[in-house]
């Protein structure tokens, strides 16, 4: 089979990912300012052309709540980090909202790092056609009922009937996350929806399964992006 090497430019693959509606595409220059974005982008910010994304940060755009995070992470990147498969609750100024999966690496000129390239994929539905499906729905509704206590995968992989090595294959393959990230989602979803009522943040992070305020604060901010005493405030706005 003949090879073919032919690199593709930023502005061709933003044509790429223009027409999918559930992909987040962008690339960023060393000061973190957007130079390529897909429609996708685009239409989350609420935004009429591309233009008023182009040549600005995420300072520019998102709350600030958020755009700390956000700018923090590409830093990250640009330092030479490359992010997989985290999953984060993605908030758009638009009151949009949903998970989603990001990747980003760092983009290289020359030997050196000129700026970054990412995409964050939308969590899609769970494959319930699939042979697995009902098993691993076992140990779902288990981390459904015991998310507030300390899980161990291989308690879950009993229920389901399987090693912990399947387990974790066939989560990505029917949920697209791992039994790990279904566990943070559960807990982050409700401590969302107690974050507004009148509960205090330490009630909340009992409640949900975290070990010590300290560390709900940290697991919901690299979750959400913002901590959740800002995400309250947020909410009552």
């Amino acid at each position: 089979m003949a090879a073919i090497d032919v690199p593709l430019l930023p502005q061709q693959l933003q044509s790429l990912f223009d027409p999918l509606p559930d992909v987040v595409f962008f690339v960023k220059d060393a000061d973190c300012r957007y130079a390529h974005v897909n429609q996708t982008l685009i239409q989350r910010l609420g935004l009429p052309r591309r233009e008023d994304i182009l040549g600005k940060s995420v300072l520019e755009l998102y709350p600030a709540s958020l755009s700390a995070t956000y700018i923090a992470q590409d830093r990250r990147v640009l330092a030479g980090e490359v992010i997989e498969n985290l999953l984060e609750l993605q908030l758009y100024p638009n009151r949009m909202r949903g998970w989603c999966l990001t990747f980003k690496q760092p983009l290289y000129q020359d030997g050196r790092i000129a700026g970054l390239i990412g995409i964050s994929r939308d969590l899609g539905q769970p494959d319930n056609q699939h042979s697995s499906y009902a098993r691993l729905q076992q140990a779902v509704s288990h981390m459904q009922a015991h998310f507030h206590d300390p899980l161990r995968v291989q308690t879950l992989a009993t229920i389901a009937g399987v090693s912990v090595s399947q387990l974790e294959r066939l989560f990505k393959r029917v949920f697209q996350i791992t039994p790990q990230q279904m566990l943070t989602k559960l807990r982050i979803e409700t401590a969302m929806r107690l974050l507004h009522t009148g509960a205090s943040i330490a009630e909340i992070g009992q409640a949900c399964g975290f070990s010590d305020q300290s560390a709900f604060a940290r697991q919901f901010k690299c979750t959400v992006g913002m901590p959740p005493r800002d995400y309250r405030a947020l909410a009552r706005r």
